[in-house]
């Protein structure tokens, strides 16, 4: 679906973006993640014929979009951080304007704004101003112009930026409705909402593009591993610092945390500079210790996030 390769944006002498290459594939919900000032609003400006690259190449369905951007907007639906709304406007209306201004027929408006406001759960405030509804309608209304000419390629910058929990909940529910219909690509620096809503994450850092992968492949690059232990002590006395003895003695092993007791089993996470389960099987199975669980620990995006990022600029833009 889409292809960049080298992209890069200056701003006078200011380099906010590039060199940018990556590929998205048909039906794929991606998102960007990266810190404030990382670049993601300006690629994304750049994806939908907002703003003009200063270099490198695009293409969307293979059509160019620094050469043909009128082609390429077509394909493309966009809600931006701040959604392009008009006040004075009844939610029918803005949506039927927004239909029309995407070279969609008066008929099709017709038949496509009711099945977009059931989408995004607007059809109860089609009659109401804009400029009245709250934050969380005004959000889905954003969402609703984007979606309306029925676009291939949908980018959402910060979607869920503003709203409360259950409005953010609500949101996510959306996109995800969203996934067999288009192409999705998210901005974001919120994490819980890319791990709901994402297949994959390209990580943006200094305006550079430093990693592409699941959240799984992702945490395997980082510089730990971590492992979840769950030991069957060999008589029910034993403390769990006996046994986080046992496994520290293991050579590689950079830190063992206990994580409780069910049952009389004692269970760990244990952090190695490689994959050491093994080793510590080995150990505690030699000690007459009942081994129950071995496996590698779920790496929290977070912990994924903060280390792909170190040292980014903390600047805002």
């Amino acid at each position: 679906m889409i292809h960049a390769s080298d992209l890069i944006k200056y701003f006078g002498g200011k380099r906010a973006l590039g060199p940018v290459g990556f590929e998205i594939r048909t039906g794929e919900t991606v998102g960007f993640l990266g810190l404030n000032g990382a670049g993601k609003s300006t690629l994304l400006r750049i994806l939908s014929c907002d703003l003009r690259p200063s270099g490198g190449s695009f293409s969307i369905r293979g059509i160019d979009g620094v050469r043909d951007p009128h082609a390429v907007r077509q394909l493309v639906g966009f809600l931006p951080e701040v959604p392009p709304l008009y006040g004075d406007m009844s939610v029918g209306e803005y949506l039927r304007f927004a239909g029309l201004l995407r070279g969609m027929s008066t008929e099709q408006v017709a038949a496509r704004v009711p099945e977009v406001e059931q989408l995004t759960h607007t059809a109860n405030v089609h009659g109401e101003l804009i400029r009245h509804l709250s934050h969380g309608y005004r959000q889905r209304v954003g969402l609703a112009q984007a979606i309306v000419h029925e676009p291939e390629f949908l980018i959402l910058d910060e979607p869920t930026k503003g709203l409360d929990p259950a409005q953010i909940a609500e949101m996510r529910t959306l996109i995800r409705g969203l996934k067999d219909r288009h192409t999705v690509l998210i901005s974001s620096h919120i994490l819980p909402e890319i791990r709901e809503t994402c297949d994959r994450l390209l990580v943006l850092r200094d305006g550079v593009l430093v990693a592409s992968g699941t959240p799984q492949e992702l945490s395997a690059r980082l510089q730990s591993r971590r492992i979840a232990v769950t030991v069957l002590p060999n008589h029910d006395s034993l403390e769990p610092a006996a046994i986080e003895a046992s496994i520290r003695r293991v050579h590689g092993v950079r830190n063992v945390t206990s994580t409780g007791r069910v049952d009389g089993a004692l269970s760990f996470v244990v952090e190695a500079a490689s994959d050491i389960r093994a080793e510590v099987c080995r150990t505690l199975v030699g000690e007459g210790h009942g081994v129950i669980r071995l496996d590698r620990a779920d790496q929290e995006l977070e912990n994924v996030f903060l280390e792909l990022v170190q040292g980014a600029s903390s600047a805002s833009g």
